[in-house]
């Protein structure tokens, strides 16, 4: 008997071997089909998907053969990998100096027949073997070689889907480490800010007031800028934060909800405003959805409708109505409008279009973005519909 030899690039054979974590896996019934097709096309007991390590040839598919793995040393297929794509053809091993006091050819499974194609990575690199077996001496004509060596694409094809899989879900294990470190980071560096910015603005104002009559006009003015940047910084980490946590929300089930005290419940949250108006219409008594994240929706549509209003009565109409597969709501105002050419810009992040609503502040451009990004991630889509002094209309969809 002669034993195999080394691949010539055994190191890195190794190497991309491990990177497929397939070694020792639990059997899989793509494999398993494609050995039996395998056998069935070349007439033979047995075939098997061999991958060779350092120390064995392990199985990932053996049909018609009882064991698992059989050492290195023995192994057919330890020499078949070092023919690049070609088949390695053995027609009767009793005969073949290498292989004829092989204990694989002298005892159970008596292989006297084999025939072997490389399974071969992108980077030239065999792994192992797709392989026929016979007890009896035998030959494959060309219609038999040709779909063996289709059989063995389509092993490797197997065996990248199963890597790519295992890749993706690293990446997907490494991000979500990632978005938690941040997340704690944001937490961490939005406490630490705020509070800082709290007593900026508490001092302004202390100081406004203690030493008004020390103080001139523009120095009067400087204090009020320092407060309204202070305001607007807290503002924005607040807009911020509320947009990195948006996800959250999603993980709530959906649970059913009583429209009218739904809809009471957001216009409780404004009735400090006076002049403000706010109707549903909807012929539904309850919907189920996910409470928290259309709450979210809509106190921010409501809070915009309120917060860009010029006008003396503020007017909000909240519409529900359904369809097979979803809810419709829309939210409308009787404002200033929006023109045409913002209409679709008014959801990007960071976008302002007025330099202050009607207390005098300026907005940060987040609760709008973060409200389509709520609503696409529950499968719906949101878009708006306006004219300049005729008020807007924000309509959304949910998935039931």
């Amino acid at each position: 008997m002669i034993g195999p030899r080394e691949h010539i690039n055994e190191k890195e054979r190794l190497k991309e071997l491990e990177s497929f974590s397939i070694l020792d896996t639990l059997p899989d019934e793509d494999y398993d089909n494609l050995t039996s097709i395998a056998a069935q096309i070349c007439g033979t007991p047995i075939s098997l998907v061999s991958l060779i390590d350092n120390k064995r040839q392990w199985f990932k598919s053996h049909h018609g053969l009882g064991v698992s793995e059989t050492p290195k040393e023995y192994a057919f297929c330890a020499h078949a990998i070092n023919e690049n794509d070609k088949v390695f053809l053995i027609r009767d091993a009793r005969e073949d100096e290498r292989f004829h006091d092989n204990p694989l050819v002298t005892a159970d499974p008596f292989v006297i027949f084999y025939a072997g194609i490389p399974l071969v990575t992108d980077e030239g690199l065999p792994l192992g073997t797709l392989c026929v077996i016979d007890h009896e001496p035998k030959v494959l004509n060309q219609s038999q070689i040709t779909a063996l060596k289709a059989l063995s694409v389509q092993v490797m094809n197997l065996l990248r889907l199963r890597k790519s899989k295992l890749d993706q879900e690293i990446l997907i294990n490494k991000l979500e480490s990632k978005n938690h470190e941040l997340e704690r980071f944001a937490d961490v560096a939005a406490h630490d800010l705020k509070s800082p910015l709290y007593s900026i603005t508490s001092l302004a104002d202390l100081f406004r007031k203690q030493y008004s009559n020390n103080i001139d006009e523009e120095g009067k003015n400087i204090l009020r800028l320092i407060k309204e940047s202070a305001e607007k910084l807290s503002s924005l980490i607040e807009g911020l934060l509320k947009y990195s946590k948006s996800e959250d929300s999603l993980k709530e089930e959906k649970s059913k909800i009583n429209i009218s005290t739904f809809i009471s419940g957001i216009s409780n949250l404004f009735s400090s405003e006076k002049n403000l108006s706010i109707n549903l219409k909807s012929s539904l008594e309850s919907i189920v959805a996910n409470r928290t994240a259309l709450d979210q929706i809509l106190i921010n549509l409501v809070a915009n409708a309120i917060k860009y209003n010029d006008k003396e009565m503020i007017e909000i109409e909240i519409q529900i109505d359904e369809d097979e597969n979803q809810y419709k709501f829309s939210v409308k105002d009787n404002g200033p409008g929006i023109k045409k050419e913002y209409q679709e810009r008014i959801f990007n992040i960071f976008e302002v279009l007025s330099n202050s609503d009607r207390y005098g502040k300026t907005g940060n451009g987040i609760g709008l973005s973060t409200v389509k990004k709520v609503i696409e991630l529950l499968g719906g889509t949101i878009n708006v519909k306006s004219e300049i002094g005729q008020g807007a209309k924000f309509s959304f969809t949910l998935d039931k």
